[in-house]
């Protein structure tokens, strides 16, 4: 039997709404398995929920995949219009002379910020690195201090940042939880820039590199992420992949060597694509029921979610398994706003609670005549 604690977030709408957390029995599904690395940690995209994991807030080193927030940080800058594309910076000494590997730039020319970050992802260059946060910060403890605001907004607990390259510091680390926070975040808020990940490899300055990652090509359903390398830190890997519209994302940390690591990735993919499904309850803002409302223009209103529920489950056919109910409260008086918190969605797997969450208005009653007022206000006493 496998028991899956279900940990729902719904973002910044719910928030202040007290979410239910149940264990969910979930039988005949094996535990995750057993891999030969320091840390790891599976989990479903659209829910956020671990399917599986090992060590997984132990901190280690990060090496490159540190580059996942450097990536993340730009793409944010590009999004709040700091930056562009086209942008072409001239490329400082420092960043020209970083040790490791290399996109190959050269001091003094212009590289644009779109080399770059093909530069940092495919090859995962450090002088890439380096050069897109003297672009859109200045310098590398200015930029530094924005990757530790992403992770503390993004909930990475457990994660610092010295600098844009993952190269040793004693400021630098994370764990395999708060990587898949940063992986999932990264693919929601930007798959524009999440498509380069996928790429096979990458020239510039007339030398070709090839990603790094082992399971592009070799498992087509993969689209990115990001490997990493130190000797204190060993091999890790941030994988996706996208079966049956299902998304995954893996975190291995210190594996032994890249064969390892791609193997474990592939491992952990395997097991979550075979035992469970994601599926769509109720899409946001699609109508569930309708409610009566009192005093109103209208005497009715569209009831749904405001977000889209997605719930984790053992693929196989649940039959009468799993209901949701609506609840709505009583009586519904206008005015109503879009939005507003009209009653809750209880589901239940086997007839156990496992997720309440509210159900809002769809659009606004407002208030009704002098004359419709009244009239309710008395059929209200006889109800």
């Amino acid at each position: 039997m496998r028991v899956l604690m279900v940990r729902w977030a719904l973002g910044a709408v719910l928030a202040g709404v007290t979410l239910m957390t149940m264990a969910v029995d979930f039988e005949g599904i094996p535990a995750g398995p057993e891999l030969p690395v320091k840390s790891y940690l599976l989990m479903d995209f659209a829910t956020g929920e671990v399917i599986a994991e090992s060590n997984a807030d132990m901190q280690v080193e990060p090496a490159s995949l540190t580059k996942i927030m450097t990536v993340y940080t730009v793409a944010d800058g590009l999004a709040k219009g700091l930056i562009k594309l086209d942008d072409r910076p001239v490329i400082s000494e420092y960043a020209w002379k970083q040790e490791g590997s290399r996109m190959f730039i050269e001091v003094g020319k212009q590289v644009s910020v779109d080399e770059l970050l093909h530069g940092d992802i495919i090859q995962s260059g450090n002088d890439a690195s380096v050069a897109l946060a003297e672009h859109l910060s200045g310098t590398k403890e200015v930029f530094a201090s924005v990757m530790n605001e992403h992770a503390a907004r993004l909930g990475m607990k457990s994660s610092s940042f010295a600098n844009s390259t993952g190269l040793p510091n004693p400021g630098t680390y994370t764990t395999a939880r708060d990587m898949a926070l940063l992986a999932r975040a990264l693919v929601a808020e930007f798959p524009d820039t999440y498509k380069i990940f996928s790429e096979p490899e990458y020239t510039y300055n007339g030398i070709t590199q090839r990603n790094r990652n082992g399971l592009l090509g070799r498992d087509p359903s993969v689209d990115g992420m990001k490997t990493g390398y130190t000797a204190a830190a060993g091999y890790c890997l941030v994988a996706s992949a996208v079966r049956d519209g299902m998304r995954l994302v893996s975190v291995v940390m210190g594996a032994a060597s890249d064969g390892a690591r791609t193997q474990a990735s592939q491992a952990l993919l395997n097991y979550g694509f075979r035992f469970y499904e994601s599926r769509r309850l109720y899409a946001a803002k699609a109508p569930i029921t309708a409610g009566k409302v009192w005093q109103g223009e209208l005497d009715e209103v569209q009831v749904g979610l405001a977000e889209n529920l997605d719930m984790l489950l053992p693929r196989a056919d649940l039959g009468d398994s799993l209901k949701a109910v609506a609840e709505l409260d009583k009586p519904l008086i206008a005015p109503l706003a879009e939005g507003q918190a009209v009653g809750k969605m209880v589901v239940s797997y086997k007839d156990k609670p496992v997720r309440t969450l509210p159900l809002v208005a769809l659009f606004a009653v407002p208030e009704g005549s002098w004359a419709k007022r009244a009239m309710d206000s008395v059929k209200l006493m006889m109800e």
